[in-house]
């Protein structure tokens, strides 16, 4: 044993921590202390990422599908979720605090997996996928959030009920889904939430009062629901906190409470697109703070209150197309307003001369009125005016000169007024002028010289004033114009060969005014031109007859001038001409045998000079009067016409070439036939399909071309056939299959149309496009589906018995009215549907109404440069169309206001527009109108004095009350408003909505 080496212990160990100090000791055990902590805190944090790091893998790859691979770098491999796609951390803790995948195209169902990361307070799902409903056990796990946000996916069912524990939520946005039933009554317990948006969903209960006992709300939007009719809370005043109050196409009934006033924060106060009724309560003057107030569309009554010019923030107050009245306040002036629209009211008096004194105001649109009186002489001078609309009302005297002093006036608006003098020389300075509409007025005197050639200038309509002297050259400084209107006034001399140079000219409508000499030859190199209309003038010389470059061409009226020679065969090769009036000229020789190539629905070659035999395709008793008036025109077989000398006999030749041409063709019929019969929509693999999507939905194109089956066929139209389609995901689709492929242009035509009007549009009344689908064969539009089918199978068909009740068929006909006028009106450009009939409105399952089908969908004022191919062909189907629209194919939108009119006396009949009951060449507008023309003096016998008899009109299937018959009859005064055989007398669909909601107007008017 080694004697150096001993096991006893040292005594020396237990020494030295007697000699440690009290004070020592306590400092060597914060430093064990801390270095403790210290590696607790670093491995905490590790720990915790990993833990949510966990969680987010076990969401993703348990039912959250990523079609799109965005969530790519979520893998088990990473350690650090913070660098995650969608991830944020707090930078402090390196704990997860949001998840944002917005737009990431996943699907299924609500992934409530991810509220098991305890530090989440971000949740954002938006625009994307998911399905299926959100139920209470689903979002109870995420009570700790501060926001969650589900808004544009496809869930369904009804809102969940939030446990109370959601006291940190702030923002809450399911908006843009498919819940549907009532907002339960936990909606009302978030104590701190700012945000609740659950706009357009298809909430159908009440709008519950319990809502304003969220007291620090800033953002309420509910807008665009198909609520049951609510008043709007009395205690709305509640929200004091509240800036934007978004309650548009809600259902709202009732006065606007007196609370409102107590809104100090509202920066945004929307109400509009509803029926709200009674006058604008005094106390919304206290709202100081409101930029924006839209009370449009309403049934709002009496006075604007003088408290409005208290509001010194509003910029913008729309309260049009309601029963407003009486003057404007004097104070209004004072107000920063940018934008007054007061259009379609019964203000009267005259406009308040501070008004020009207002500095902001960019927009008035006062139009549709009773205002007189002047303009404000200053009107422009202080203020940058963009838009003025002041037609329809009663002003007199001279015109503003300053409206364009600040130059940026785009839109000029006067028809239908009693404006005197001249057009202000300061107009043809307004080089930012792009839109005029001055017609039906009493303004005289030359049009400025520098005002023809505006730069901007796209739209030109000086019709029916007193103006004279000629058009000068500098009409070609206006290349941008498409529409050039000026008839009915006095110019005179030649028309200019400088108009030759507008090659965007879709429109010249020169008639009724003294025009002289030849028309300019050149004119025939306008390629865009469609109506070309001189008649009523002293124009003279010969009929271009170089138009093969009118190809666009479907209108040309020379008639009531001083034309000569002969008539072009050439104007027999435009392909799609359909208006051709040459009566009352100097023409000679014979009738173009090549006019006959034409689809002609309007002809008229009267009061000529014509000689020779009338072409067999016009010698029938349809073109009689067309052709009378002509001495040396024979036929024979059309009297009282002389008759002809006896041709000579066909050649056997020519016999012999006609046979072989028939054979040809019908052998070319044969094979198209046999070609076209073998194409079926999925019999092609590998397609190239190109899909656009407008409403969030899962969908695959296969699953949609596999479902095209018989069994699934649920309607046929002319355009092609519709099929019912349930998607994997459980949705029920409505897929329209086009006849024809890209090869035809009428497909081709039907298609776009469809994809570009409905593409960008959203309303209650308008039925929904999904997405469009197509390859080199076919076209494909997928919509909601209405499961209560058209209107018309409804209406006339065998499952209809019973489900129409009264009721349903007032709300479908303001619905439908909704729906048009929000095209006609609220669309830019405006859109004619062109083709409403009832088998066009779609029902969904509460029977509200979707106006479908826009293939012949046309806008008003289409831009410069797109097609018109549509134009090539009569729209609209039989019994719908207006008797002008038949045959000068012109768009206006009182061409669906007639159709319109039609389809509201099917609703009150119940008989289609050309039921065999009503007799030969009677159509139900006849009828309708020769009953209510025949009604006797006194009682209907429903209580009804003066009325109509309505027993012979209404649908014995109705059985109405007697309450029911004062709103009948309503509904065919309106109807005979719509189908008035004038355009000019038949109402807005603005003004038709206003009369279905309870505006009177005499049929008069």
């Amino acid at each position: 044993m080694n004697p150096s080496v001993s096991s006893t212990p040292s005594p020396l160990k237990p020494m030295l921590i007697l000699l440690l100090t009290p004070r020592a000791l306590w400092n060597m055990t914060l430093r064990l202390l801390l270095v403790f902590f210290f590696f607790l805190g670093f491995v905490s944090p590790v720990i915790s990422l990993n833990r949510d790091a966990d969680i987010l893998i076990r969401v993703k790859n348990s039912g959250l599908d990523d079609p799109y691979a965005g969530l790519g770098d979520w893998v088990p491999t990473s350690d650090d979720p913070c660098k995650w796609t969608g991830i944020a951390c707090d930078y402090k803790t390196h704990a997860v605090v949001s998840i944002d995948l917005s737009g990431f195209g996943v699907s299924g169902g609500f992934p409530s997996g991810f509220c098991r990361i305890q530090t989440l307070q971000n949740l954002s799902l938006a625009d994307n996928n998911l399905n299926g409903s959100l139920t209470s056990e689903l979002v109870s796990p995420c009570f700790h959030l501060h926001s969650l946000n589900l808004s544009s996916n496809e869930l369904t069912g009804e809102l969940p009920e939030f446990v109370p524990e959601f006291g940190s939520l702030l923002i809450l946005d399911l908006s843009f889904n498919n819940f549907s039933g009532e907002i339960p009554a936990s909606f009302g317990r978030f104590p701190a939430l700012k945000v609740l948006r659950l706009c357009q969903n298809l909430l159908d209960g009440s709008i519950p009062s319990f809502l304003t006992n969220l007291t620090e709300l800033t953002r309420l939007e509910i807008a665009y629901n198909p609520f049951k009719p609510s008043r709007l809370p009395s205690n709305i005043g509640n929200l004091t906190k509240l800036e934007n109050l978004w309650f548009p196409c809600s259902s709202l009934i009732g006065d606007i409470p007196e609370s409102v006033g107590s809104l100090v924060s509202v920066t945004n106060f929307d109400l509009s697109n509803n029926s709200l009724s009674g006058k604008i309560p005094d106390s919304i003057g206290r709202l100081k703070n409101v930029i924006q107030i839209e009370l449009y569309l309403n049934n709002l009554s009496g006075e604007l209150p003088e408290s409005i010019s208290n509001m010194t923030a509003l910029v913008q107050l729309d309260a049009s197309q309601n029963n407003l009245s009486g003057k404007l306040p004097e104070k209004i002036a004072g107000m920063p307003l940018k934008s007054l629209n007061l259009n379609d009211n019964f203000f009267d008096g005259e406009i308040p001369e501070s008004l020009a004194s207002n500095p902001n105001l960019h927009e008035l649109k006062i139009f549709n009125n009773r205002f007189s009186g002047s303009l404000p002489e200053n009107l422009g001078r202080n203020s940058a005016l963009i838009d003025i609309d002041v037609s329809g009302n009663n002003f007199t005297g001279d015109l503003p000169p300053f409206l364009c002093y600040r130059k940026r006036l785009r839109r000029l608006i006067l028809f239908n007024n009693q404006f005197s003098g001249n057009l202000p020389e300061t107009y043809g300075d307004c080089n930012s002028l792009s839109y005029v509409r001055i017609f039906s007025t009493e303004l005289s005197g030359e049009v400025p010289n520098r005002f023809w050639g505006l730069p901007e200038l796209h739209f030109l309509q000086l019709e029916n004033n007193r103006f004279q002297g000629s058009i000068p050259p500098s009409i070609s400084g206006a290349q941008k114009l498409t529409n050039f209107l000026i008839s009915g006034n006095k110019f005179s001399d030649k028309l200019p060969a400088d108009i030759c140079g507008l090659k965007r000219l879709m429109s010249f409508d020169g008639s009724r005014n003294q025009f002289s000499g030849d028309v300019p030859v050149c004119i025939t190199d306008l390629k865009k031109l469609q109506n070309l209309e001189l008649q009523q003038n002293m124009l003279s010389g010969g009929i271009p007859s170089r138009v093969s470059s009118w190809t666009d061409l479907t209108e040309l009226n020379l008639a009531g001038n001083r034309f000569t020679g002969e008539i072009p065969a050439e104007l027999g090769n435009l392909p799609v001409l359909t208006y051709l009036d040459l009566a009352g000229n100097f023409l000679t020789g014979e009738i173009p045998v090549e006019l006959t190539k034409l689809k002609l629905n309007i002809f008229n070659v009267s009061n000529n000079l014509l000689s020779g035999e009338v072409p067999i395709g016009f010698s029938h008793k349809y073109y009689l009067q067309s052709l009378m008036g002509n001495p040396n025109l024979c036929s024979p077989n059309l009297k009282p016409l002389p008759p002809c000398s006896r041709s000579k006999p066909i050649t056997l030749y020519l016999i012999g070439v006609l046979a072989i041409f028939t054979l040809i063709l019908l052998l070319g019929s044969l094979f198209w036939f046999l070609k076209t019969r073998s194409k079926i929509f999925g019999d092609k693999p590998n397609r190239q399909w190109k899909t656009t999507i407008f409403q969030s939905i899962r969908f695959n194109e296969e699953e949609i071309s596999s479902s095209l089956k018989d069994e699934n066929l649920v309607g046929t139209g002319g355009s092609g056939q519709v099929y019912r389609v349930k998607l994997k995901t459980g949705q029920t689709i409505a897929v329209k299959k086009l006849c024809g492929g890209r090869r035809e242009p009428e497909t081709e035509a039907i298609f776009q149309s469809e994809v570009e009007t409905l593409g960008g549009i959203r309303h209650c009344n308008i039925v929904k496009l999904l997405f469009s689908c197509s390859d080199e064969d076919f076209r494909v539009l997928v919509y909601e589906y209405m499961e209560n089918g058209s209107l018309g199978e409804v209406l006339h068909g065998d499952k209809g018995e019973g489900l129409l009740d009264w009721h349903r068929r007032f709300k479908i006909a303001v619905g439908a009215a909704q729906g048009l006028a929000y095209l006609h009106h609220d669309c830019v450009p405006a859109i004619v549907h062109r083709d409403v009939k009832s088998n066009n409105i779609l029902l969904d399952e509460e029977f509200s109404p979707r106006i479908a089908d826009f293939g012949l969908a046309k806008t008003l004022h289409r831009e410069v440069g797109e097609s018109d191919e549509l134009m090539s062909r009569v729209a609209g189907s039989y019994g719908y169309i207006a008797p002008e629209y038949a045959y000068t194919l012109k768009v206006t939108e009182k061409s669906d206001v007639y159709s319109f009119g039609v389809v509201l006396m099917e609703l009150v009949t119940g008989k289609r527009p050309n039921d065999p009951s009503f007799g030969e060449n009677r159509d139900i507008v006849k009828w309708v109108t020769e009953a209510a023309l025949s009604a006797p003096e006194g009682s209907d016998g429903n209580g009804c004095s003066g009325c109509m008899d309505l027993d012979q009109l209404v649908d014995p299937r109705l059985n109405p009350s007697t309450g029911d018959y004062e709103e009948i009859e309503k509904v065919l005064d309106v109807a005979l408003l719509c189908t008035a055989a004038f355009p000019m007398n038949r109402p807005s669909m603005r003004r038709v909505v206003e009369l279905l909601k309870g505006h009177t107007l005499a049929l008069t008017e």
